[in-house]
């Protein structure tokens, strides 16, 4: 890899996405190449929206992706990556979970439907302005028995798309020196779903 990889990693609180950016930025360390990581958390206990920021390559200067700069956004809530889409490129990659997660204000009585933002999506997608990868994460979760491994699903899906320029395998060794060994399989399982 020898030109920047910038990945946005959005969600809300609880859904693993600091995890995720964790696993991404280790997996290019140990590939030699450098790795920059920044948060931005908001109530992020309560539901809030958490948005971490990858950037991979060399010669890195700044850990924030700025608007226009991601080569891919990995959404872990079809919300969020409605509102993180201005940070994506022309031509960039989305991976959407499909599944909505009611946040902090829905719960105080605004209207919001996942089903609208997954549409957005695809509108952007039909005019060619983005790739899209949807993946109804909360089946594949249920399937394997935790909705706690969402985060390793996408990261699954980023890492076989190639655009994350980082392979399942890597990830997967990143996993079992990271996580506590009770996690490895079912997180393995989740990365090759």
């Amino acid at each position: 890899m020898s030109t920047t990889k910038n990945c946005l990693i959005c969600g809300v609180g609880g859904q693993g996405t600091v995890l995720a950016s964790k696993l991404i930025a280790q997996a290019a360390i140990d590939m030699g190449l450098s790795a920059k990581t920044a948060e931005t958390i908001g109530m992020a206990q309560r539901g809030g929206s958490v948005v971490s920021h990858v950037r991979i390559g060399e010669n890195l200067s700044a850990p924030m992706i700025g608007p226009g700069e991601a080569d891919i956004i990995i959404g872990f809530e079809p919300g969020e990556a409605v509102r993180c889409i201005d940070y994506l490129k022309k031509g960039g990659t989305v991976i959407v979970n499909t599944n909505a997660t009611i946040p902090v204000t829905a719960s105080l009585g605004m209207h919001y439907e996942g089903a609208e933002m997954i549409e957005y999506l695809e509108k952007l997608e039909s005019r060619g302005l983005i790739n899209l990868i949807k993946v109804d994460g909360e089946a594949i979760c249920h399937e394997l028995g935790s909705q706690k491994v969402l985060n390793v699903v996408l990261l699954g899906k980023a890492a076989s798309s190639g655009v994350l320029g980082i392979d399942t395998a890597r990830i997967a060794e990143v996993i079992k020196a990271r996580l506590p060994e009770k996690f490895h399989e079912i997180n393995l399982r989740a990365l090759k779903v």
